[in-house]
């Protein structure tokens, strides 16, 4: 159970207001103290990244005024924290910048208590975005050694979110049906078994495209009789989703 953490909105933006529980079995979560050094860097972001990109979902906003994602990246890129582009977390991989990761949750028109499926967990600055929203969140990350530090990342700030190291193409499917679907790595086209995996309604928000080539975010939403339509939201630049190999096809390395 993440811990709830409500603080006043001052002048100098030294803490960051919460959200109310809004049931029993989901509350929204921040590990920062009322003396955060960079709560301040925070309010900047959301003020002059965010909100003139016309990200407004007050939820989204509330939540990357709070998670403190110095805590995401390597000691190297600490002063680059809040700085508008990604950055390196090793392995090839990478954390998105600040207003990818709004506008993304923003897309996924979550409500507090929706189930969401993650697909990248990377450094779990997305994850842990999306959980100090409210959602119950499922994250999965094929490099296993970044599912561990995520993993261990995610613990001690307080964040309740499940992490799997392993095959995103084939997600997550005993935890299903998702409300939404978030991919936070390029594919060339969307894997059948995500879209096997959203309720009716639900809401799929993926860049596609190869490495190195124009690639473009889409927000699709899965009908009722399974087919999706999608829409083209912005050019992006992701790395790629990359699909495991095994006898089974998949790389769940942990349970």
């Amino acid at each position: 159970m993440r811990r709830l953490a409500c603080a006043t909105l001052m002048m100098l933006a030294l803490c960051a207001c919460g959200l109310p529980t809004v049931t029993p079995t989901v509350t929204t979560g921040s590990p920062t103290p009322a003396t955060d050094q960079f709560a301040e860097e925070r309010e900047r972001m959301v003020k002059e990244q965010i909100i003139p990109r016309d990200v407004t979902d007050p939820i989204v906003l509330q939540a990357m005024r709070r998670v403190p994602r110095h805590e995401f990246v390597p000691p190297e890129y600490v002063d680059q924290s809040y700085a508008n582009h990604p950055l390196p977390i090793g392995y090839g991989q990478t954390i998105s910048q600040p207003f990818i990761v709004a506008y993304m949750s923003e897309n996924s028109e979550l409500k507090p208590g929706d189930r969401v499926l993650e697909i990248g967990t990377g450094s779990g600055y997305q994850a842990a975005i999306l959980a100090d929203m409210g959602m119950i969140v499922y994250s999965i990350e094929i490099v296993p050694e970044l599912a561990a530090e995520a993993e261990a990342r995610l613990k001690r700030l307080g964040y309740d979110v499940q992490v799997r190291a392993g095959d995103g193409y084939y997600g997550w499917p005993e935890a299903a049906p998702f409300d939404a679907i978030i991919v936070t790595a390029a594919p060339e086209q969307v894997p059948e078994t995500l879209v096997e995996q959203l309720k009716p309604g639900g809401r799929l928000v993926i860049p596609l495209g190869k490495q190195w080539e124009p690639q473009t975010l889409q927000r699709c939403v899965k009908g009722e009789n399974g087919k999706l339509a999608c829409e083209n939201k912005l050019p992006v630049a992701f790395v790629p989703m990359v699909k495991g190999k095994s006898d089974d096809g998949r790389r769940h390395l942990r349970p």
